[in-house]
């Protein structure tokens, strides 16, 4: 310390080192700079004859540097080089390529210069110019790299830390290490005996103030281990500003993690659908239907996965998904058959493995896995609520799933069973802080599972086994581009899930109704004449028969909406299936026209024959 009774020439040189180390990091490069000057200084006049070996060290290690991880990883041992070296430069501060480029230029440059000045001397033009030039444009990237001046501005936080806990309301806190990102800086913060996180948690605004901050961009989360601790999140550039694009880079399985979007510090939210119920809550426009999206898109793509839909908001959200859907529905009462159809699966699964003697599903391509994504869940009828609570209780070991989007999963929405076995909880905006707990479960709000702070569509909490901590997120942004090209592509690549053995019962919901609709019944309904297109190629479909991919590009459908069409003409004797793939109707009557379906083969022959012998076909003919 520097009192005011100290003569001049004690103050002016303390001022000067204070002045020097607190703008060390500044003047780094000056300081390598003189350091590299003075060795080379020393090295000419004791031994000018190690210039050799200097510029052999400054090759072996500029190329070490600077190197390309990418080329080799090419190879087997290069890739056990580069992780050595990824961590060797991690460990540098220099975990980045344009870092270590940098890195590599300035050795190259101060070993470079150092094996000329000590052949000849430091003094001697151009030499010493050559230094003074190379310090100043070499120390340019150092001076302007946003990454120090960040480390350095956390490095006097923690400094002035003491004294900005008296203000901010933790007396006693401190900083015990901080780490620097691109957008902010993640600190782990030490609580004085008797304080939890709790506290922290309500000093945030306090927090904001005393770091001089934005308001909004403190997190607090709470240490699994020690309840004293905890760490410190400061957002000073918000990753989530801008709506994140979708990669595209959907996942080929179930077993894997899904990645739904990006957390706050750039790490990938990855969560695992597999034998796992998920809820999604969140008000109107919050984006409840873009994680929907997101969700759709890497299930669609995997091969071990087929998906149901239901869509109560007559299929404005899932329908462009509907060519990659087994099935989709979009009234209560079909919404029933589909769920309950669920259950028929389930428990048909359920008989396979007790024979087989085994207790857990493993999705393949020919067996996999059964998810059924539901929009809307609160305009579900009471019937059908019953059905998705014996998946939600019996659903998990058979491979058989609910993904629950909804506004607020009450008690009295959701049910008992369907609210308690949702695994996977992803929270978006929420009006009340109490919405949070209604989603999250009880006493989350509380612990800084602050939903109702979220502002931005698509942004959310998740809880789950992975995730124990209320970090934020932003979930992909899938735009409808986006959903053509993927289904465009993984359309015709989707497994086939075995119908219950009773069939489909869509038509079981009104038992005193009409049977299964023939293919013209279903194209007066609109269904875009998918179903005549169908029943026409079957038709016109030669001694070979039609394969499957062609009527999917026939009928402009998916390959399991075509595989539940072909066994409805199947089990109603209007077509067979020839070989593995390939199929053709049994009959040659033409196809249907005014909204009445051609009589099936069995019925053909028993109107011709009562005819020829002059009887009612409706009359028994033996």
């Amino acid at each position: 310390m520097l009192l005011d009774t100290e003569p001049l020439w004690v103050v002016l040189p303390g001022m000067f080192g204070r002045f020097l180390w607190r703008h060390r990091s500044a003047l780094a490069p000056f300081t390598v700079a003189v350091a590299v000057f003075i060795t080379s200084a020393v090295a000419h006049k004791r031994n000018s004859g190690i210039w050799g070996a200097v510029l052999t060290g400054t090759v072996v290690l500029t190329a070490a540097v600077g190197f390309p991880h990418s080329v080799l990883r090419r190879h087997r041992f290069g890739a056990r080089a580069a992780r050595v070296l990824a961590r060797i430069w991690a460990a540098c501060g220099m975990d980045r390529p344009l870092e270590r480029a940098y890195g590599a230029v300035v050795i190259a440059a101060m070993g470079g210069w150092s094996s000329a000045a000590i052949t000849a001397s430091v003094t001697t033009q151009p030499i010493r110019s050559i230094w003074l030039y190379a310090t100043v444009v070499c120390g340019i990237p150092w001076w302007i790299h946003r990454r120090r001046r960040a480390r350095v501005r956390v490095e006097r936080t923690i400094s002035a830390w003491p004294g900005l806990a008296e203000n901010m309301g933790l007396p006693g806190s401190r900083i015990a290490s901080a780490v620097v990102d691109a957008w902010g800086f993640t600190a782990r913060l030490i609580l004085r005996k008797g304080n939890t996180v709790s506290d922290a948690v309500g000093r945030i605004g306090a927090i904001e103030s005393a770091l001089g901050v934005r308001a909004g961009s403190v997190r607090v989360l709470p240490d699994s281990k020690r309840a004293d601790r905890c760490t410190l999140r400061v957002v000073e550039k918000d990753p989530h500003a801008k709506p994140l694009e979708w990669p595209e880079t959907a996942t080929a399985s179930i077993t894997r993690p899904v990645a739904l979007g990006l957390f706050e510090d750039a790490r990938t939210v990855a969560v695992s659908f597999l034998r796992r119920h998920v809820l999604i809550g969140g008000v109107v426009g919050s984006g409840k239907s873009g994680v929907v999206n997101v969700i759709l898109g890497v299930l669609t793509a995997c091969r071990d996965a087929v998906v149901w839909g239901i869509d109560l908001k007559e299929g404005m959200e899932l329908s462009p998904w509907n060519p990659c859907l087994g099935r989709l529905e979009t009234n209560g009462r079909h919404a029933c058959a589909l769920l309950r159809d669920g259950v028929a699966e389930l428990e048909r699964r359920a008989r396979l493995l007790t024979e087989q003697g085994q207790r857990v599903w493993e999705p393949t391509p020919e067996n996999p896995a059964l998810v059924i994504v539901i929009d809307e869940y609160a305009e579900l009828p009471e019937e059908a609520r019953e059905f998705a609570d014996s998946i939600a209780r019996r659903g998990r070991a058979v491979a058989v799933t609910l993904v629950v989007a909804t506004q607020r999963p009450t008690q009295k929405t959701m049910g008992g069973a369907t609210r308690t076995q949702m695994d996977v909880r992803i929270c978006l905006r929420v009006r009340e802080r109490r919405d949070a707990d209604l989603i999250l479960g009880q006493g989350f709000a509380k612990s800084g599972w602050n939903a109702d702070a979220l502002t931005l569509p698509g942004s959310f909490l998740i809880s789950g086994p992975e995730h124990q901590t209320p970090d934020r997120a932003r979930a992909w942004l899938v735009t409808d581009d986006a959903v053509i090209r993927h289904v465009s592509v993984h359309a015709g690549k989707r497994p086939a899930a075995a119908a219950p053995a009773d069939g489909p019962s869509r038509a079981a919901e009104d038992p005193s109704g009409p049977e299964p609709a023939t293919p013209a019944d279903n194209a007066s309904e609109g269904a875009d004449g998918a179903d005549t297109a169908l029943w026409v190629a079957l038709r016109r479909a030669g001694a070979e028969g039609a394969s499957v991919k062609g009527l999917m590009t026939a009928s402009g459908r998916g390959r399991s909406w075509v595989y539940y069409r072909l066994r409805e003409h199947a089990d109603a004797g209007r077509a067979v299936q020839l070989s593995r793939g390939r199929w053709r109707a049994l009959t040659d009557s033409q196809a249907p026209v005014g909204g009445r379906a051609s009589a099936s083969p069995t019925r053909t022959r028993r109107a011709r024959r009562a005819t020829r012998d002059r009887r009612p076909p409706n009359r028994d003919t033996r």
